[in-house]
């Protein structure tokens, strides 16, 4: 199995355990406090994860077109936890998270068009799919 399958499943399963255990976390607190505590947490552990693997090193190889990529990502990352973490303060995790999830419909529209990846009947079939769920989802 290649490494990157490994470290999506782990995402995967990781990414699983996150809204169930926050939801948890959400009692006496608002979405936005949670969050921003969850995120000093995520902050620190990266940069623990930098420094202690050596890749403080790949610093020197940012460009400023890299940086400025990295900021927007950063800027829809805060927006998506902190309407993410409303969303789980308020709702029902189950439906939330599965809401959420269906943003891979947008990451796929978004990687055939802006980086030319394949289009493929399979990759078709499950965007329906995932739409679908979604639809019966919240119908009512």
């Amino acid at each position: 199995m290649p490494a990157w399958v490994l470290y999506a499943v782990l995402s995967m399963l990781f990414a699983g355990l996150t809204a169930v255990v926050a939801k948890f976390g959400l009692n006496h607190v608002s979405g936005d406090t949670a969050v921003a505590v969850r995120t000093s947490f995520v902050f620190l552990l990266v940069w623990l994860n930098a420094v202690s693997f050596g890749y403080i090193k790949d610093f020197d190889q940012l460009t400023v077109k890299d940086v400025l990529f990295l900021a927007v990502s950063a800027i829809t990352t805060a927006l998506s936890w902190i309407f993410y973490y409303r969303a789980i303060k308020e709702g029902n995790v189950s439906v939330v998270a599965v809401i959420d999830k269906t943003s891979i419909v947008v990451t796929l529209f978004l990687s055939f068009w802006l980086l030319k990846e394949p289009f493929t009947w399979r990759i078709a079939l499950a965007v329906a799919l995932i739409i679908s769920g979604l639809l019966v989802l919240i119908s009512k």
